[in-house]
């Protein structure tokens, strides 16, 4: 043991058969570990100094920015019972292509003939208006005819009149001269008496003027009775005017009284007709609702009804409709802390679920399997899962996206910001500090240009 511990482990182990010395003792090397300490310093220093991209990241879905170009439901207007289906799920259809037929369940629309008999009402009521029509014109021509018959009946007895009026002067100017000859002959006689009492003239010649005065008193009545008769007829023509203005005003107003209640028949009768002419438009439209037909080109998805004869209600869901022409976008929700640095135009790197990606998040352009998009929009409500919803278009600039994106398939978005050095991204990470916030160049240029 003592020649062991004083002898030279060294020069036995090199005399010796064992290798195992050789190889666990490196005594005689030179050690490399300062040298990979200042390369792996020296690396990590020039590592700090490199760019970085400064990100947020954000998980969505696809979906499309016009609201027509999503999954569409198909809804029936009418209550219903399914006759046949002309599609089955998956088939694409065109625009305008019958999906579905519809039978009637309710009382009133069952008669098969119901567009025909609200067609005969309608001719009906037409006729109707006509005829109404027809009597009022027929009413009116009453009432003219009363109007002439009038005229020629007033200017006949305005005639009368006017000859009545001129023998009543005839018969004032006699019944005048009648008593002026009387006043003469009432002279004559009181003369005749004093001559006669004086003897001057026979009892013959007083006779004689006493019958001539009496024959004058007799021509006074009479002539005085012509001209009373004269006034009584003037008044008598007059009542008959009257009476005949009266006649002919009733006879005028019940002419017009039939003719505006003709009038007011034929106006209702338009009422019932624009109603039933609605009606008919209503029917005519049901049945045309008994086919549904594709509002646009797409896909049939998720038939909600199947057999033949299941009822259907009013506003039920029958099919979804996928539109083959689709302007996809990707929906994501950015966290509260992260929305003020999300603004329109700002560039987004997307990574679609089953499409093969490398992503390096700081330097995304030496990234594989990505895809670039622009923020369109950004709602200012939060939504119920406590974030913003912000809509993304694809980047016109970069690469298309692929054309196998189903709406409704995932995606994880990355929010490019600020440039800076690995050195500052990992001192902001180290104090919590929010990613620097920067002004996309469309908005920028915007604001240049307003100013």
């Amino acid at each position: 043991m003592e020649n062991y511990i004083n002898s030279n482990i060294e020069e036995r182990a090199a005399e010796g058969r064992l290798s195992s010395f050789g190889k666990v003792y490196h005594i005689t090397r030179t050690s490399q570990v300062k040298k990979w300490l200042w390369g792996t310093l020296l690396l990590m220093l020039v590592i700090l100094c490199l760019p970085w991209t400064q990100n947020i990241r954000a998980r969505g879905s696809v979906t499309t920015l016009r609201q027509e170009q999503r999954p569409q439901e198909l809804n029936t207007i009418i209550a219903g019972r399914v006759i046949k289906w002309f599609v089955k799920e998956g088939d694409y259809v065109k625009e305008g292509d019958t999906l579905l037929q519809l039978g009637e369940v309710k009382i009133e629309y069952l008669d098969p003939q119901l567009l025909d008999r609200t067609q005969e009402q309608i001719s009906a009521k037409k006729n109707s208006i006509e005829n109404y029509r027809n009597k009022a014109a027929t009413a009116e021509t009453q009432r003219t005819a009363l109007l002439q018959g009038k005229d020629l009946k007033l200017s006949s007895i305005d005639n009368k009149l006017g000859q009545q009026q001129l023998k009543i002067m005839s018969d004032s100017t006699d019944l005048v001269a009648v008593t002026n000859e009387l006043a003469v002959y009432k002279r004559q006689i009181d003369a005749a008496k004093l001559m006669y009492d004086s003897g001057s003239i026979s009892l013959t010649e007083l006779e004689k003027r006493r019958m001539n005065f009496q024959n004058a008193q007799a021509k006074r009545i009479t002539a005085q009775n012509k001209f009373l008769q004269a006034k009584q007829e003037m008044t008598n023509l007059l009542i008959e005017k009257n009476s005949v203005e009266q006649e002919y005003r009733d006879k005028i107003s019940k002419a017009e009284g039939e003719r505006f209640a003709s009038l007011s028949n034929a106006a209702s009768t338009e009422a019932e007709l624009s109603k039933l002419q609605n009606l008919y438009a209503n029917y005519d439209a049901r049945n045309q609702l008994y086919y549904l037909r594709a509002p646009q080109s797409g896909q049939v998805i998720q038939a909600r009804k199947a057999g033949i004869g299941e009822m259907v209600k009013e506003g039920e869901m029958i099919v979804q409709i996928v539109p083959d022409k689709v302007q996809y976008a990707v929906e994501m929700y950015v966290d509260p802390m992260d929305l003020p640095l999300v603004s329109i135009g700002q560039k987004v790197r997307f990574v679609f679920d089953g499409f093969p990606a490398i992503v390096f998040s700081g330097w995304p352009q030496n990234s594989y399997g990505t895809f670039g998009g622009t923020v369109a929009a950004v709602e200012t409500e939060v939504s119920k899962n406590g974030k913003f919803r912000a809509l993304v278009v694809e980047d016109s600039t970069d690469k298309p996206w692929p054309k196998q994106l189903r709406i409704g398939g995932g995606a994880n978005a990355i929010a490019l910001l600020k440039d800076v050095r690995i050195y500052y991204e990992l001192w902001r990470n180290i104090n919590g500090f929010p990613p620097e916030y920067y002004r996309s160049t469309t908005e920028t240029k915007q604001k240049d240009a307003s100013k």
